[in-house]
């Protein structure tokens, strides 16, 4: 049944519609506002299609007030992300990205929520060298941001390894198959000569010349882990296996995290399964879905032109009957699964005759200090590291593919460097993620890379003065409300609003499964502490036999159960 709540049209295109449609697939005037050398940044029209090729224009707001009043234009540096299908690296390419951070960034590597590398600080005259660079390394940038498919992500958990390089692979496969054909980027960046054919006009056979209506995002989990959280995904393949054999896949349809405070028609979403396919449809699945998105999506008002409000509107019985229509055959009826969790499992773990090593890497900032020279310790590990890295949905790095005769050179080296599995930390620190915000994100509201580990600091205190230093908790942190660190899937989770103001919410599923509720509005530190302890000094007393802290919260009244995002603000 058709949702009226968001019409496929509010009204005439947006800009970015008409930005996209006079591109000339891409291209736009990006050559010529790199070559310009008054300004260290570029004009704002061409950053909008800078994103489509792996970039965002930022300053270091750090100091922006402060240059202003100098007279002086913002300090513009560019953030590069890496489309790193799966966050599987080889050791060439971490020392590729090692040596670029501290070539042309800012002497620090992020490992992402969506499983790949960002370079932050880049600057204007720096940034073709540092993505040939990565090119050199069989890298790139290409689709990492913008109105098309993003980075896909894929199950990374260690102890399921053998079945890991099956359903990488699909990932990978939907990666390359949804990749943009313009040639701008290789034009661009890479210097490739422009072959003009005046029989043969340039298209892109799945994205049009508008592409999308906005970004699109991938998974691929593998139960019993949901490390993906694969409701969150705009499109989730869930793996079926039977003795080991991977069988196919579910379909889920329509998630999305991000949403706009104070505007009721957007909020963040879970997926809904609609049914199977077999790994071979699988591509031929995932193109389809697309194509209804870009046929269907709203153009005119970006709030409301991700796919989850095109599923929310046009129902889930029209989504899969227009999938099927422009199949030719029908998706199977949905196979059951379960979840159990959406967290890495840290330390040494053998699969498939290999040993991995996951270290916990605090919201996924890597970056020498004082104390912990971690960007070091993990640069001689890749010089010697045989196999490959894996950077986690949760930020984190799993040293992966060691040689049983390996695995005493790269302990050596963990020991050396002082680097941790984290499991000396409290359980809600292994579990807690949060974004970039402030310094170099224009969007943040509030702190959240920057802050989440001093909040954890005090929350600590409450837990072990409860008993729950080693209870799993899930808690998640973004500095505004478009939701990159997934904090709507947080059993504790805080959206920004202003400068060290949060909204607090609670009661988000363990498994990924269930959105949280807001529980307080705009606090502060001070207040967050006040809230939170006796909540969890009550978890501690009252909760019953393996109960988590987000099923704990909606039993004891303190929010509503939230199983779909119609429901979030009500």
């Amino acid at each position: 049944m058709t949702n009226n709540r968001f019409p496929e049209q509010h009204g005439p295109p947006s800009e970015m519609e008409k930005i996209k449609e006079e591109s000339d697939y891409l291209r736009g005037s990006l050559v010529e506002s790199f070559e310009e050398r008054l300004s260290a940044g570029i004009p704002d029209e061409q950053t909008k299609l800078l994103k489509f090729h792996g970039s965002y224009m930022q300053d270091d707001r750090d100091v922006r007030n402060e240059r202003k009043q100098q007279k002086l234009e913002p300090n513009y540096q560019f953030m590069i992300r890496v489309r790193l299908a799966g966050g599987v690296a080889t050791p060439e390419q971490w020392l590729t990205m090692d040596d670029l951070a501290n070539t042309h960034g800012n002497g620090t590597l992020k490992l992402t929520t969506r499983q790949t590398f960002q370079l932050h600080g880049i600057l204007k005259w720096n940034m073709k060298k540092t993505i040939q660079a990565m090119d050199a390394s069989l890298m790139d940038t290409i689709a990492a941001c913008g109105d098309v498919n993003r980075n896909v992500m894929c199950n990374a958990n260690p102890y399921q390894s053998d079945i890991h390089a099956e359903v990488y692979e699909w990932s990978k496969q939907i990666s390359d198959h949804l990749l943009p054909k313009t040639r701008a980027y290789h034009e661009i960046w890479l210097d490739e000569e422009k072959v003009l054919d005046s029989r043969e006009e340039e298209t892109e056979p799945v994205y049009g010349p508008l592409y999308l209506p906005r970004k699109f995002k991938i998974g691929v989990a593998v139960p019993p882990s949901n490390d993906v959280d694969i409701f969150s995904q705009d499109l989730g393949f869930i793996a079926i296996l039977e003795d080991g054999i991977l069988q196919g896949f579910n379909i889920a349809v329509g998630g999305g995290m991000g949403m706009t405070h104070g505007d009721t028609n957007t909020y963040p979403q879970l997926s809904r399964v609609v049914g199977f396919c077999k790994p071979e449809q699988t591509l031929d699945v995932a193109e389809k879905i697309l194509t209804i998105q870009r046929d269907y999506g709203n153009r005119s008002e970006r709030k409301n032109a991700r796919f989850k409000y095109t599923v929310d509107r046009k129902g889930l019985d029209w989504i899969k009957d227009e999938l099927n229509a422009r199949l030719g055959w029908e998706i199977e009826e949905e196979r059951p699964y379960t979840f159990d969790h959406n967290g890495d499992r840290y330390g040494w773990i053998k699969g498939d005759d290999k040993w991995h090593l996951t270290l916990f890497i605090q919201n996924g900032r890597v970056k020498d200090t004082d104390d912990y020279p971690l960007m070091t310790g993990l640069r001689e590990i890749a010089k010697v590291h045989k196999g490959d890295f894996r950077l986690t949905p949760n930020q984190n790095l799993i040293i992966s593919n060691v040689a049983e005769e390996d695995k005493n050179q790269i302990d050596e080296l963990v020991s050396q460097y002082g680097l941790t599995d984290g499991k000396h930390n409290s359980a809600l620190r292994r579990n807690s993620m949060a974004c970039v915000a402030f310094p170099t994100c224009g969007l943040a509201m509030a702190e959240a890379e920057r802050y989440l580990p001093t909040l954890i600091d005090k929350v600590e205190n409450i837990l072990d003065e409860a008993g729950l230093r080693d209870e799993e908790i899930v808690i998640r942190m973004s500095g505004c409300p478009n939701g990159c660190s997934r904090p709507a899937l947080g059993e504790i989770g805080f959206i920004g609003k202003a400068p060290g103001k949060y909204n607090m919410y609670l009661g988000a599923g363990f498994r990924g499964d269930r959105l949280n509720k807001l529980y307080r509005e705009n606090i502060g530190e001070e207040e967050i502490l006040q809230e939170l302890t006796p909540i969890l000094q009550n978890y501690a007393k009252d909760r019953t036999e393996n109960e988590h802290f987000g099923d704990y919260v909606i039993r004891a009244g303190y929010v509503n159960a939230v199983h779909s995002g119609v429901e979030f603000h009500s």
